[in-house]
């Protein structure tokens, strides 16, 4: 594999797990309310902080998981839990109302409110939702196959990162052009819709980390139904 291929393979992947086209209808709900200038620096907060947690991962690798004693199939089934709690809100719609609250308890300009909302956004919104124990596994793969390419590896895979996160701010920028074509009803549809596949997909999670975790407990096509 040479190292152009390497770096596009790294892309496809990673931004497929983040999903940052899908996330934006529930970017436009945890943000409703919210001025342009406050969007558009939690857009960038959470870019930010979607490159320093994953180039932390795709250094570190398992090795902070094995420090605490925690397998990828134990985190693979937390994160399923709280993206359960999360698909939940939406689908009663909670969601929206949980994000509104820090804004309005929020005092001073849009920079001090955008990080009061990026603060009830981390879990779950930037973490699992985002960067899922899917998204650290792939960068910790990857980052294995880097080594053959030496610094040069460290130096692709870290802008690989950029990129992605770079493709998640722009995605999130267009939100008001979404939110316009959706207006509030649709929005509240889609929320609500999403909510509904996340609760699925939080079950799915579920069933794969019990799958990796035991043995013949969770049937292997029910753990992957597609593969």
């Amino acid at each position: 594999m040479s190292q152009a291929d390497f770096a596009v393979n790294f892309f496809v992947a990673l931004f497929a797990l983040l999903d940052p086209l899908g996330n934006v209808p529930l970017f436009a709900a945890a943000t409703a309310g919210a001025k342009a200038k406050e969007r558009a620096l939690i857009a960038l907060y959470i870019s930010l902080f979607v490159v320093g947690f994953l180039t932390f991962f795709y250094f570190s690798g398992l090795s902070l998981l094995e420090f605490f004693g925690i397998s990828l199939p134990a985190f693979r089934i937390a994160g399923g839990v709280i993206l359960f709690l999360l698909g939940l809100e939406m689908a009663r719609d909670d969601f929206t109302a949980t994000f509104a609250d820090a804004a309005e308890a929020a005092s001073g300009d849009a920079r001090q409110q955008a990080r009061r909302r990026f603060e009830r956004m981390i879990v779950p919104f930037a973490m699992p939702l985002l960067i899922g124990p899917g998204a650290i596994s792939t960068v910790v793969i990857y980052a294995s196959q880097a080594r053959q390419f030496g610094m040069a590896g460290a130096a692709i895979g870290v802008a690989t990162i950029g990129a992605v996160s770079a493709a998640t701010l722009a995605c999130f920028m267009a939100t008001p052009i979404i939110s316009r074509i959706l207006g509030r009803i649709g929005l509240t549809i889609v929320v609500r819709v999403l909510g509904l596949i996340l609760c699925a997909l939080a079950v799915q999670f579920i069933f794969a980390g019990l799958s990796e975790a035991t043995a013949g407990f969770i049937r292997p096509d029910a753990a992957n139904p597609y593969h």
